[in-house]
């Protein structure tokens, strides 16, 4: 693939995918940046999303932050140099942007975070840093300097006095100068530092994983709402014990099996997981469509030629039981039974519906009902 350099997925997965960083020249070859600085900065202005400045030095005080929304006059008051602007979700907001996640589907829906922005003029950088999760680091406009490489974790040293987590004293392995079209893959852990030698904009293409912690108490949480949790541990083959403040093998016996028979349901496990890993980040753009469509209406759309895509805070994903498909979308889900099932796998593959195979399932009234609810519910729409 020219997006991994030549290398095919397969090779990536193995040798790359969190393990080590890669260097891709021109993986978008000619690559031409959807969005201005300009552009960025009314994104930041606005309410429902998430932003960013960052300055090197700020009243005297290292790497300081400040969230927005700003007001348009904030641009107009910030230094010559050294600060950088930082817009989350961009492909929330910009379908362009949506487009490039279609490159990367080699990797699970799940498994996707968003698209964020930094724009920064000469000079501008976030600070040397590592992150949790892997992400590939596209130049959109511009060119930003990278110095990357060695193992990072929490007992590394940082700078005090900042919010951020700001490496000190770190040396990379690595620099080199990436202009538009070319991207740096980095695992998680992996030190790197970015600098602006011109008005730059980079992309920053992340992929998450859930904390060992988030998957604890989000898997009790929703098996404590699925099931009756009320009954209390019983004991009724109780034996003396020589000191009462002594706990028994036998009691801890009963907790463990509590405990194992919760986890030895797999059918509730892909459930929890299914809607955990596909709730929209972003519940300000996964809004209720402003024109409510019914079944005929949402038929003849198809029959006109429409083209259907996701909406670009949606998360899509499914899993295929035996009997049953079970289709995730915005940490809802939906099973599907018989001639039903494949319709998940087609919504799934790609943000814009392959509409030729969709068709075939619009005589079928309860997928059209599924269709028309998850039109209305603003997960899907009519490009």
């Amino acid at each position: 693939m020219k997006l991994l350099g030549g290398l095919s997925v397969d090779d990536f997965l193995r040798d790359y995918w969190q393990k080590k960083p890669l260097v891709i020249r021109q993986a978008f070859a000619d690559f031409q940046c959807p969005v201005s600085a300009d552009e960025l900065a009314g994104l930041a202005c606005e309410e429902a999303v998430e932003s960013r400045i960052i300055l090197e030095q700020d009243d005297g005080k290292p790497w300081q932050l400040h969230n927005g929304p700003f007001a348009p006059e904030r641009f107009q008051n910030l230094p010559e140099s050294h600060w950088t602007l930082l817009v989350q979700g961009l492909d929330h907001w910009v379908p362009d942007i949506a487009d490039l996640l279609e490159n990367f589907r080699f990797i699970p829906n799940w498994r996707l975070d968003d698209i964020m922005a930094s724009y920064a003029p000469k000079g501008g950088s976030v600070g040397p840093h590592f992150d949790h999760y892997d992400v590939f680091l596209l130049q959109a406009h511009g060119k930003r300097r990278w110095t990357f490489g060695g193992h990072c974790d929490h007992t590394s040293p940082r700078i005090e006095g900042t919010p951020l987590r700001i490496l000190s004293g770190w040396e990379g392995e690595e620099t080199l100068t990436l202009e538009p079209g070319d991207m740096l893959y980095l695992p998680p852990g992996v030190g790197h530092h970015g600098v602006a030698e011109d008005d730059c904009i980079t992309l920053s293409i992340g992929f998450r994983a859930p904390t060992v912690d988030d998957v604890l108490t989000g898997y009790t949480d929703f098996l404590c709402s699925q099931s009756d949790v009320s009954r209390h541990l019983a004991d009724p083959d109780l034996a003396p014990q020589d000191n009462p403040g002594a706990v028994s093998d036998r009691a801890i016996d009963s907790v463990e099996q509590v405990l194992r028979e919760a986890l030895q349901d797999r059918r509730q496990m892909v459930l929890w997981f299914g809607q955990y890993s596909t709730a929209p980040k972003n519940l300000d753009i996964v809004v209720p469509a402003d024109e409510p469509v019914n079944a005929d209406t949402f038929r003849a759309t198809v029959a006109d030629g429409a083209q259907l895509r996701w909406n670009e805070g949606s998360r899509f994903a499914y899993y295929a039981f035996d009997e049953e498909t079970a289709l995730f979308v915005d940490g809802e889900r939906y099973l599907l039974r018989g001639a039903a099932q494949p319709l998940a796998p087609l919504l799934c593959l790609s943000s814009r519906v392959a509409m030729e195979p969709l068709t075939e399932y619009l005589q079928d009234g309860a997928i059209l009902g599924l269709l028309v609810v998850l039109y209305n519910q603003g997960s899907l729409y009519f490009e």
